[in-house]
């Protein structure tokens, strides 16, 4: 089989394997490259030749100084502003909107929307607004900003290197900025004035209490005399329970300890605050011996008659008599009811009586005891409860956060990733497509754009999530950063922007370079950079800019060229980069957008060589066109992170999204033939 009918064949499993979504696009990249290599398409010594690339570099350089503009609070100056702009949803969806178009333009899109999403979070709950009204938009809005400049998003940045691969020269800072500007503007005020409406109104809440109804799920159980659960830790505790019953807190007299964090044994008299359904309430009865609550036992049945004799004796005793004067009484009352002598029937009724006055006095007893059990349980329950009667979270340190699609979680259990042990969380609830799972949390497989619901150490939470791949969306105490720090990071940035338009460094070097300063100066511990660079996009970019390579060297983009060519040889080249357009959309919609813009870019070059025009329509037209994937969820991570939290459905995306596209086309393609003449 020929070379460039190897490709196309590599291709297509590659393309399979990213739509399946079964391995991470990262995986399958690097598998496609080792089959590429394997096949003879890529030489073994350019095989990771890729992981060199300028492009690679200057991704993983915006990704570091991204990070340091968070860590600086030059975003947060900025959303404290937006959280001002009032109650009116034209307002809002222009402020959130706005800024996320703008900040993408200089920061990694995906980072820009990780920095907003709390603050749309908490917008949609002040003013009672559908979380999905203002999500999507917000989503799409960081994609249109993206298109700006080269380094908004990595498919600008592999165009530029391609063309420098082919003509020596590179795109500039702002060469995206007279399209991409426009159709961002363009984008933008669609959005706002139409677009939202398209969006369906799902049922995806803004507090952690709607998201997951924590409130009809938190039940108060008591570790009861004789309980099976005496002397077990709370870790025997989840294995004896299949891990399915999370513990939230301990309380212990007037002390109240969070789940994660207590490591003694259980004790009689102690108040376990569960996530328990009826399913699971059934599970602590049966298998540790712990009932729901300490109401008052229920009194025992007895006859008519008996409790009847029972009332009179409790009124004696309640009075002061004794026993035995109850008993007198019983007696005669027994002996002229029954119009007997008393010497006849005396004694069995005087016994009779002593009898129903001593289990009378056993009933006031125990029901003392129950009201001692009672009041304290009310005690306890002002360590668990708040005013309203509800209970309290307050300083158990819960948090929403959302799976992104590098995350180490996805597909695997909380079991298999020991999140306890290894990260100090304790899972307390999932939820996806906007509705809690009701499946055994030991048994869930966690998805790209699930919305967990995690119990941590305050201090330790954010390094925990960061290290997992998930993005909290609990309220975001807004840090305004130190003024130093901030304008330090901004002169920094400023200056490698500087050096990139003067053509004195290139981007990959001014932007590395700047990420260096960053670090030495000490604006950003070294683990926050690292944890910064988005490991897998890299790989992803690495291992597929060989694979994109060996496309061309085949003949293959060639052939592709040429089939295009004879389909529209009547047709005007605007004809043709409307059709080009089209199919980098589609493809950007169900594979990486990098990865689209790596394999249509030798075709969009051979299709400027066949039709004997300029190279950078072309290319222009595949840099536009593979970030507007607004037509799925997993076209590109911003749609993904919105899912959950929002509640959307895989279907709902093309009804802003189709609109959108279309509104992009029309704009990009008349404006690249005039900004960058064939």
């Amino acid at each position: 089989m020929a070379d460039s009918h190897l490709v196309f064949v590599l291709l297509a499993l590659t393309l399979i394997a990213f739509v399946w979504g079964r391995w991470r696009f990262d995986v399958v990249a690097l598998a496609s490259l080792l089959a590429a290599v394997l096949l003879g398409l890529v030489p073994s010594d350019e095989a990771f030749s890729g992981f060199g690339h300028p492009a690679v570099i200057t991704v993983a350089a915006v990704l570091v100084l991204s990070r340091g503009f968070e860590l600086a609070g030059v975003v947060d100056v900025i959303a404290v502003q937006v959280l001002k702009v009032g109650d009116r949803l034209l307002y809002q969806l222009c402020a959130l909107v706005g800024l996320v178009v703008v900040l993408s333009g200089f920061m990694n899109n995906v980072g820009a929307l990780a920095l907003l999403l709390p603050v749309a979070m908490r917008m949609a709950k002040e003013h009672n607004t559908s979380p999905s009204v203002l999500l999507m938009p917000l989503a799409f809005g960081s994609l249109l900003g993206g298109l700006t400049t080269l380094i908004g998003t990595p498919p600008n940045i592999i165009i530029s290197s391609y063309r420098a691969s082919i003509s020596g020269e590179r795109f500039a800072m702002f060469d995206f900025l007279p399209v991409g500007g426009a159709v961002a503007l363009v984008g933008f005020a669609f959005i706002v004035v139409l677009g939202w409406r398209l969006v369906p109104r799902r049922a995806g809440k803004a507090s952690l209490d709607d998201m997951f109804d924590t409130a009809n799920y938190l039940v108060e159980v008591s570790v009861g005399e004789g309980a099976k659960a005496i002397g077990w830790s709370l870790a025997r505790f989840q294995r004896k329970l299949d891990n399915s019953v999370p513990v939230l807190a301990v309380v212990r007299g007037e002390q109240r300890y969070a789940g994660h964090a207590f490591y003694g044994v259980l004790r009689e008299g102690d108040i376990l605050l569960l996530e328990a359904g009826p399913e699971e309430m059934a599970m602590l009865e049966d298998k540790a011996g712990l009932r729901v609550g300490l109401a008052p036992s229920e009194p025992e049945r007895v006859d008519d008659d008996e409790a009847s004799a029972s009332h009179d004796s409790n009124g004696a005793i309640g009075a002061g008599s004794d026993d035995d004067a109850a008993a007198s009484r019983a007696g005669e009352s027994a002996g002229e009811g029954a119009g007997e002598s008393p010497a006849v029937k005396g004694d069995d009724a005087t016994q009779r009586a002593r009898h129903l006055a001593a289990r009378a006095k056993g009933l006031v007893e125990r029901d003392e005891r129950d009201a001692e059990q009672q009041q304290a349980l009310e005690q306890t329950r002002k360590a668990t409860r708040d005013d309203s009667g509800k209970v309290d979270t307050e300083g158990l340190h819960l948090i929403e956060a959302v799976v992104r699609t590098d995350a180490l979680l996805v597909g695997r259990t909380a079991v298999e990733l020991r999140l306890h042990h290894q990260y100090g969380l304790h899972l307390i609830a999932v939820a996806r497509d906007g509705s809690r799972l009701r499946q055994r949390l030991h048994e869930i497989r966690f998805r790209a754009g699930d919305v967990l619901l995690l119990q941590g150490d305050a201090d330790e939470l954010g390094e925990s999530l960061a290290m997992l791949g998930c993005l909290p969306l609990a309220r975001r105490n807004l840090n305004l950063g130190q003024p130093r720090r901030l304008a330090a990071s901004l002169a920094i940035f400023g200056l490698a922007i500087a050096a990139m338009l003067l053509d004195w460094l290139p981007a990959s070097v001014a932007l590395a370079l700047a990420a260096l300063v960053t670090l030495v100066l000490g604006m950003m511990p070294l683990r926050e950079a690292y944890r910064a660079i988005d490991g897998p996009v890299l790989v992803l970019l690495a291992a597929m800019i060989p694979v994109g390579q060996s496309l061309e060297t085949s003949g293959g983009a060639k052939l592709v060229a040429d089939a295009l060519l004879t389909l529209g040889s009547q047709w005007p080249p605007m004809a043709m980069l409307a059709g080009l357009f089209v199919c980098c959309t589609l493809l950007s919609n169900v594979i990486n957008n990098a990865a689209a813009a790596l394999l249509m870019a030798p075709i969009a070059a051979s299709l400027a060589k066949g039709f004997d025009v300029a190279l950078d329509p072309f290319l222009m037209v595949v840099a536009v066109s593979a970030s507007c994937a607004f037509l799925t969820p997993i076209g590109h991570q911003s749609n993904t992170l919105v899912m959950g939290p929002a509640g959307y459905r895989f279907g709902d995306y093309w009804r802003l999204g189709l609109p959108l596209t279309l509104v992009a086309m029309v704009v990009t393609v008349p404006l690249v033939m005039w900004v960058w003449p064939l």
